[in-house]
């Protein structure tokens, strides 16, 4: 594999395409029309998150660079294909291109980006030792798009976008616990704090089935509240059969590979719960 095939593998385009989604996400819940607002402001917040989600996952693997030698030695840094400093490089591209693009939009979307890429950082750098906090700096991370969203449509935050932005940071903290469980092996080694390593794997997987369902338990609101449509239904029964059915498979089989396994699966039921709310904005 070549070098930009290297730089592209270190952004986890996947990662950062729903991290620009979620912000659209945010922005058409946010809108009294759906689908009327400043587009030029939301294909900047697009971009954004896109940019500096990025930035988060090449920065995290240029800090993660010893653990991945153990438990992910083909990743781009450790394997050799992209040197460390480089990463650094490119980390600092991304971030003042996703900055930048923030300010276009407005100082207070320039602000909460800002915000997000200290969060981010403060992870990186001190927060992923500790265990569950850095969890739930990383939950934080993934819940500001859809704050920034609303932001960015009609500077100020909606309970709709409020609601699905506590949801996307629980569940999101049972796939950081459940990521815990798949990586025991090189945190022990690091130093890294996660329950799988202070608790073991059995009361980590566990933890993680509760986030799970905490995120489930909250989905019928936004419904009875009247915040969306009855189009929202169809999906959010998806996301909630999968993440119930995952919190179980977990707790039957909390080994390495099937933990790896639940951690892919419950992107797939994030990507359908963002579904969920961009149907049930349709009324």
């Amino acid at each position: 594999m070549n070098k930009l095939g290297g730089f592209i593998r270190l952004m986890r385009p996947v990662n950062c395409l729903m991290m620009g989604f979620a912000v659209f996400v945010g922005a058409v819940l946010a809108a009294s029309q759906p689908f009327q607002g400043n587009w030029l402001n939301i294909l900047y917040g697009f971009f954004t998150g896109f940019m500096l989600t990025a930035a988060s996952m090449v920065i995290n693997d240029y800090y993660d660079r010893g653990i991945d030698a153990v438990n992910e030695p083909t990743r781009p840094i450790p394997s050799g294909l992209v040197s460390a400093k480089e990463a650094l490089a490119f980390v600092v591209a991304l971030s003042v291109v996703g900055l930048v693009l923030a300010y276009f939009s407005s100082i207070l979307c320039l602000l909460v980006a800002a915000i997000a890429w200290v969060i981010t950082v403060s992870y990186v750098t001190v927060g992923k030792r500790s265990g569950l906090p850095g969890n739930f700096l990383v939950s934080t991370c993934v819940a500001i798009p859809f704050i920034y969203g609303s932001i960015a449509i009609t500077n100020g935050l909606q309970l709709n976008v409020l609601l699905f932005a506590l949801m996307a940071f629980l569940s999101n903290t049972g796939r950081e616990i459940t990521k815990g469980i798949v990586d025991v092996k090189g945190d022990k080694a690091e130093g890294v704090k996660t329950l799988a390593v202070r608790y073991g794997e059995k009361k980590a997987a566990v933890a993680a089935a509760v986030f799970y369902v905490s995120a489930v338990v909250l989905t019928p609101i936004p419904l009875l509240l009247g915040l969306v449509s009855f189009l929202f239904v169809p999906f959010v029964l998806v996301t909630d059969f999968g993440l119930v059915a995952s919190s179980a498979l977990l707790l039957r089989d909390y080994s390495r590979d099937n933990s790896r396994k639940i951690k892919k699966l419950v992107l797939l039921w994030f990507v359908i719960g963002l579904l969920a709310y961009i149907f049930g904005a349709i009324k």
